[in-house]
C-alpha cells in the first residue's frame, strides 16, 4: 500500500478512487455517498453562501491544521452573519508525496469541526498536482448554512458597543513562529476554533446582536475600519481592554508589529446596543475570561478608528497595509 499521495492519484483510475474512498472513510454521510456530480439539497429557510480558500503554512501548527482551520473557518464565517452552519463543499488540492498518514490526519480534523458546527460534507473534488505545484496541500471550501437571525453591520450606529470574544492575535503569532522554528517557554498556540457553539448559545439567550466578524486577516484593526467606514462612524476603542498575552507580545517585538493587526481563529468582534452587552459579556466570558467591552460608536471622526491609550492619548488605528504575514490562513 502507497505511503504518499502519487499523481497517479489524480488520474480517474483506481488509484482515484482508493484516495476518494479514503476521505468518504472519515467525512462519508447519506448525501455524500451518492458519489454524484451533483447532490441533491433539502430546502433551507432564508440561506446564507460563503465561499473560503486556506493555503496556510506550516499545514500543522500549535493549537491545529489547515483542516481544522478550513472548516472552522468557513463556518466561522456563516456563524457571523447568525446562520447555522449546514452543508460544504470541499476542494483539495493536493501536491505529489503528501504523507497519506498527514492526509488523514487532517481530515480527522475536519470531521470533529463538522461534528461541532452540525454540518456535512456533501460535495467536493480532489486534484493531485507535481511535486513544487503547491505547498502540501490547498483547500477550498463553500458553505450553506440556514440564518437563524439578521447580524449585518448595516445594523451599527451610535451609542453601540464593541465587545470583544477574548485575547487577541494567538493565530497569527503561532503561525510564524512554528514557520520559523521560535521555541517559546510558554504554550502559545493558536485559537483556531469553531464558533457556531457560542454564536448560538447567544442567539438562544435571546440577546440582540447587530452585528460579528471574526478577526481573521488583517486582526481587529481591519474588522474595525471596515465597519466604520461601511457605516461612516467613529469606533473608539479602549487599549487597555483588548487583551493579548505574553507569547503573542513577545512574537511582535521580534516582528515589529502591533497585536491589533494579527490575524486570529476563534476570536471575534460583537457590536450591540448598551442595554444588551452586559448580557452578552457573561456569555463570551463563559467562553474566554478575557472577554471585554473595548469601545464604542461614535460620530466624532468618520470613517476613523480611534485608539485611546490608558493615559488619555489618542491615535488613528489605520487599516493595516503591506506584507503582515502571508499564508496565514
Amino acid at each position: 500500500m502507497e505511503k504518499i499521495v502519487s499523481l497517479a492519484m489524480g488520474s480517474g483510475g483506481k488509484e482515484s478512487w482508493e484516495l476518494i474512498e479514503r476521505i468518504f472513510r472519515h467525512l462519508g454521510n447519506d448525501l455524500l455517498k451518492e458519489a454524484e456530480d451533483g447532490t441533491p439539497l433539502p430546502s433551507l429557510q432564508n440561506p446564507l453562501f460563503t465561499t473560503d480558500s486556506f493555503t496556510v503554512s506550516p499545514l500543522f501548527f500549535p493549537g491545529g491544521d489547515i483542516g481544522k482551520l478550513a472548516v472552522a473557518g468557513a463556518c466561522n464565517d456563516l456563524a457571523m452573519m447568525g446562520a447555522q452552519p449546514r452543508f460544504l463543499s470541499l476542494g483539495l488540492i493536493i501536491e505529489e508525496g503528501l504523507e497519506l498518514r498527514q492526509l488523514e490526519r487532517i481530515l480527522r480534523s475536519m470531521k470533529r469541526e463538522l461534528a461541532l458546527n452540525g454540518a456535512q460534507v456533501v460535495t467536493g473534488d480532489t486534484k493531485v498536482v507535481p511535486k513544487g505545484g503547491c505547498d502540501g496541500l490547498y483547500i477550498g471550501v463553500s458553505a450553506l448554512g440556514e440564518r437563524k437571525a439578521s447580524i449585518s453591520q448595516r445594523n451599527i450606529e451610535e451609542g453601540d458597543l464593541i465587545l470583544l470574544s477574548g485575547d487577541i492575535g494567538r493565530h497569527g503569532a503561532t503561525i510564524f513562529a512554528a514557520r520559523e522554528g521560535i521555541e517559546l517557554w510558554n504554550d502559545l498556540e493558536s485559537d483556531c476554533r469553531s464558533l457556531w457553539p457560542i454564536v448560538e448559545e447567544l442567539l438562544e439567550s435571546g440577546a440582540t446582536i447587530k452585528a460579528m466578524r471574526d478577526a481573521t486577516r488583517g486582526g481587529i484593526a481591519a474588522v474595525l475600519n471596515e465597519w466604520a467606514t461601511a457605516q461612516n462612524v467613529e469606533i473608539e476603542i479602549e487599549e487597555e481592554k483588548v487583551s493579548v498575552r505574553q507569547g503573542v507580545q513577545g512574537i511582535c517585538e521580534i516582528l515589529g508589529l502591533d497585536p491589533m493587526v494579527l490575524a486570529n481563529e476563534g476570536t471575534f468582534l460583537l457590536v450591540s446596543s448598551r442595554d444588551e452587552a452586559p448580557k452578552i459579556l457573561e456569555i463570551l466570558r463563559s467562553h474566554n475570561p478575557e472577554a471585554s467591552i473595548i469601545g464604542e460608536v461614535k460620530g466624532d471622526h468618520p470613517q476613523r478608528v480611534v485608539l485611546r491609550s490608558p493615559w488619555g492619548t489618542r491615535r488613528f488605528l489605520d487599516m493595516p497595509s503591506g506584507e503582515i504575514l502571508p499564508r496565514i490562513c
